[in-house]
Parts: structure tokens; sequence; C-alpha cells
């Protein structure tokens, strides 16, 4: 019944890619329908979970099923709720959304809705300038619950049309051998190196964690593999998790999927994802450029080495790997810049021929039994992926519509701009710190859409660029996954290899220091998001912070005595930051 559940769900979406025009209002519900069961029913442990996840299915499925059957007649209400029935709709969608979201990510993104919604219905009795006039009750609910401007609004749009095809995509890609090809290229290129193990879990994570756009996601997959490794080698456990979390949190940043993240930013800012990704391309290898000379650093403190060769794979096994990545990924780049097409219609033939790759293993063409094994993993794993994503951003999507509604994300926005005295930098600051707030307790899709609603109005009416003001924020919601006190990525390496987590994550946050700089440096150096209409001064740009960054991370790591690693700090930051004083 899973299997069929999750054949349904694939094969709607990617039906959606192919079957022209459907209206917002069948096809956003439909998705919320055919994502319930996923979320309700199939993590449901205990008997009273089972029944409630039942009973609010089958009312969020009915619900949705008659938003979209009545579509037609909707589009004609404008937002505006008839009769007790509709009003019964409207109650019962947000109930099931706020429920879904707390089943799958935890309390504090609904709850955060939950408070939104509230301030909507009752905030006309809040005094002062953070009241709002009030709304009619119909008018506010429909508009949130049969119209396209709350939970089927734009966001779910981006859930529906873009990030599921690509969550398929990387379900699909990583069903197969494309994983091991990754971790074998990765190998490959640095597994002889000084730190070479480390090294391997820096590359593998950027390849991997480009196609899954989940940190930790990507611990569990690559920590499995490189965590051990590094443990046989005699690196300390602290090192080779904060390694792993660290270099497994810079794949939501890594072209070319980067995770929901980027597509939302598509929609909020009107931007091309080719755009986006053109413009994160540099930020990413910064990153990585800065984990890598930390990794090195810390090979030459800890004397450690690289893999022995008969723990590398032969060349003939790197080279048949690698294709089971190369020909999506290849596809997938030539339909969107060479033939022109859609990021979704061509990542629907990356698709395809992933698909077709799951019929191969190394040897040749696999069995039928290993064949269906991975078909099956990669429908169930798709299905759970999208569904929780859904959830996340149809929740999301609550606050966005109420913001809207109520003008309170103005309001907020001139308590920032108030707030940091009309000055950018103290601005900035404040965003930051709302994303690192923000992002220990809700996923970082969430995190962005959150802060940039609010923030970002502020940041470019003091002077950003919007895309600059998106990758800032969206930067900055990264921050929790190595961030103490909650921090994914690092509780997860940090349980794998059984250290704990606090030393972790005080070593991941030296590695990672370049999560914290590098957004701060696209605003002094904007030429390093400019890679697209100004190659040659985004290049000079990421040469000058990429030399900032290795002074920086050698004195944090490898530089003595400490007056030696304060120059080369200040150095460093002096580097990055010259903008700032001429």
């Amino acid at each position: 019944m899973a299997l069929v559940a999750a054949f349904g769900l694939v094969a709607f979406h990617l039906a959606l890619i192919f079957s022209g025009l459907v209206p917002n209002l069948v096809s956003r519900p439909l998705h919320l329908a055919l994502a319930l069961p996923w979320i309700l029913l199939a993590g449901a442990q205990s008997p009273v979970m089972r029944v409630s996840g039942i009973a609010l299915t089958l009312c969020g499925i009915a619900a949705s099923l008659w938003v979209a059957w009545s579509h037609d007649v909707l589009s004609d209400q404008y937002g505006f709720l008839e009769g007790n029935f509709q009003l019964l709709i409207a109650v019962t969608l947000l109930i099931v959304v706020f429920e879904a979201a707390r089943r799958a990510i935890g309390w504090p993104l609904p709850l955060v809705a939950f408070l939104t919604l509230l301030y909507g219905l009752f905030g006309q009795h809040i005094p002062g300038e953070f009241g709002h006039s009030g709304t009619p009750l119909a008018s506010f609910l429909g508009t949130l619950t049969i119209a396209e401007g709350g939970i089927w609004g734009s966001l779910t749009g981006v859930s529906v049309n873009v990030v599921a095809i690509f969550v398929i995509f990387g379900a699909v890609l990583n069903a197969g051998e494309a994983g091991q090809g990754f971790m074998n290229v990765a190998s490959a290129a640095a597994g002889r190196l000084k730190g070479g193990a480390a090294k391997v879990s820096v590359l593998s994570s950027a390849f991997f964690g480009s196609i899954s756009g989940s940190a930790s996601a990507n611990v569990a997959s690559t920590g499995a593999i490189t965590l051990p490794a590094m443990t046989r080698l005699g690196y300390p456990k602290r090192l080779a998790a904060a390694v792993e979390a660290v270099a497994s949190s810079g794949g939501q940043i890594m072209p070319p999927l980067m995770g929901a993240g980027a597509f939302v930013m598509v929609e909020l800012t009107g931007v091309s994802y080719t755009s986006i990704m053109a413009a994160a391309l540099l930020p990413a290898i910064l990153y990585f450029l800065a984990v890598w000379v930390g990794v090195n650093a810390y090979a030459g403190r800890e004397k450690l080495a690289g893999l022995s060769a008969e723990d590398q794979p032969p060349l003939r096994i790197v080279l048949i790997t690698s294709a089971f990545f190369a020909v999506p990924f290849a596809l997938l780049l030539i339909g969107m810049f060479w033939i022109g097409v859609t990021p979704q219609y061509a990542a629907s033939l990356a698709i395809l021929a992933s698909f077709l790759l799951l019929f191969f293993n190394t040897r040749g063409i696999g069995s039928w039994a290993e064949t269906r094994g991975r078909i099956e993993n990669a429908l169930l794993n798709a299905a759970r992926q999208v569904s929780m994503i859904a959830a996340i951003i149809i929740c999301a999507s609550i606050i966005i519509g109420v913001l809207s509604i109520t003008g309170l994300g103005v309001k907020i926005t001139s308590l920032i701009l108030s707030g940091s005295g009309g000055m950018l930098w103290p601005a900035l600051l404040l965003t930051a710190l709302a994303c690192l707030i923000l992002g220990m307790e809700v996923p970082t899709t969430a995190a962005y859409v959150i802060c940039v609603s609010v923030a970002g109005p502020a940041l470019i009416q003091l002077g950003l660029e919007p895309l600059q003001a998106h990758l800032f924020v969206f930067w900055f919601a990264l921050l929790s996954t190595i961030t103490p006190p909650v921090c994914g990525a690092v509780f997860i390496a940090a349980g794998m290899i059984g250290e704990n987590w606090l030393k972790v994550a005080l070593t991941a946050m030296t590695l990672g220091f370049g999560l914290y700089i590098i957004p701060l440096a696209m605003i002094a150096n904007p030429a390093l998001i400019e890679l697209q209409t100004t190659p040659l001064s985004a290049l000079l740009a990421a040469v000058q912070i990429g030399l900032g960054l290795t002074l920086m991370s050698i004195a944090l790591i490898g530089a003595r005595p400490a007056a030696l690693r304060l120059a080369l700090f200040a150095a460093g930051a002096t580097v990055i930051f010259f903008r700032l004083f001429i």
C-alpha cells in the first residue's frame, strides 16, 4: 500500500511538468492531500497517534479535494468564505496543516504559525502601532484557505512545481550507485593527501549535499562511511565529527540543487534559478576552501595521515561509478543552460536518466531483485521527503499570509530600521541574530522564509540588492546546523561517533567559521555574487576573500603563539573587508 501511495505522489508531480497549465487551486490542494498520509500516518507510533492520524488524514484529504473540485467557484469568491460549511473547511485545513507540521518537525514552526494566526484574529485589540485595524473573519480565514494568499500561496506553488521534482531527482539518484560514486571520486582526488580521510569527507559531503540539500541527511549518509574511516586512522573523535558536520552543512549552499531554499528564493526575488546558482557558486567554493584549509591545519597539528592504497578505490571503479551521477548531472545542466528548458523540466530528464541507471551496477546490469529494491527505495524516500518539505512550506505559508493581510511584516521592517538607526551593518547584525535564534528551532528553509519576509525589505531599503539580501539571510539561517545550543548536524555526527556534542560543536565552529564570515563578505564585496554579469570582478573578489579566509583559518587553528594568531586573524579580516575602508 505504501509503495502504491509513493508511486502516486511521484507520478502526480512528474505529470504536472508535462500536463500543461493546471489551476493552482487544483494542483496545490492535491499536493497536500498526497503528502498527508506520509506525515500523519507513516510515523505514528502509538494507537492514539494512529487513530488521530487516520482521522486527520481523512479530514485533510476530504477538505483538500473539496477545494480542488470547487476551484472554479472559489476563484469567484475572492477569498471570502460563504456559509458554515466553508468555515468548517477552513478550520479543518488549518488544524491539519498545524498538526502535520508538528509531526513532521516538532513544535516550534507550528507554534510560531499559530501565534501569528492569533495575531491576525485578535491583533485589532492590541494598542499602539503593532495593532491592526482588523479583518472580517470570513475574509481573513478565506484568504488563508480558499484563495492563493495563504496555504495555497506562491510558496506552496514552489513546493509543488519545483522543489518536489528536485527532491524526487535526489531520491532516485541516491537510490543507485551515485552516492558511492561521490565517495570514490572524493577518495581518488584527496585520499592520499595529508588528512586525507577528512578531506574525502569534505569533498564527498559537498558532492552529496549538492543533491540532498539537507545537512542532517548528508551527515547520516556520508558520515556512515567517512566517520569510521577517520576513527580507524586515529583522528580525534571531536575532529572527525566536526569535519562531517561542517562539510555536510555546506551542501545546502552548494549548487546545483542547494535544497528547497534556493527554489523558494526564485519565487521571492523573481530572479531565475540559473542566476541564483551563479551567484551562490563562488561563496560556496570559498566556504569549502576555508574548511579545507582548516582540515589541513588540523592534520599538521595532529599528524594525520592519508588513506592507505588498499583503502582507495581502483581507477576503473572510480570512472564507472562516477558515471552514475555525471550522466544525470550533465543532462540537468545541458537542459537548463544549453537547451534552455525550465529547471523542473531539465530535472525530469535527469530523473529519467537516473531511473534507467538503477538497472545497472558496477558489474553491468543488476538482478531484478536488486533493481526492484532500488526503485522501491527511491519511491519511498521521495514520498517521505516531498511530504516533509510540503508540511514545512505550507505551514510557513500561513505566517506569510498573515504578515501580508495584517501588515505586520511592514511594522517589523520599520522596527529593524529604527533599531539599527538607519545604518546597514547594525541591521545586518540584528538580522543575523534573528536568523540564528529562529534557525535553532525550525528547518533552514522555514527560518529563511520567515526572516527574509520581515528583515529582507529593511535590508533592501538600506541599499542592498534583493538577491544580496536574500543570500545573506539564507546563509545565516544555516548557522544553527553547527552553532550551539541547538545544532542539528553536530548532534547527529556526535551521536554517530560517540563524542560529547559540545566538544564537537566548538571544533565545528572553528572549522566552519566561513559560514559566519562569507555572508558579511558578500555585503562588503558585492562583486562576489556577480559571476554571471561581471565574471572577472567576481573572480578577483573571490581570490581576495579566499586569501583572507586562509589567513583567518591558519590563525584559528594552526598559528602559534597567540600574538601571531591575532596578527594573522586581523590581517585576514582586513583583506576580506578592505572595501569597507576605501
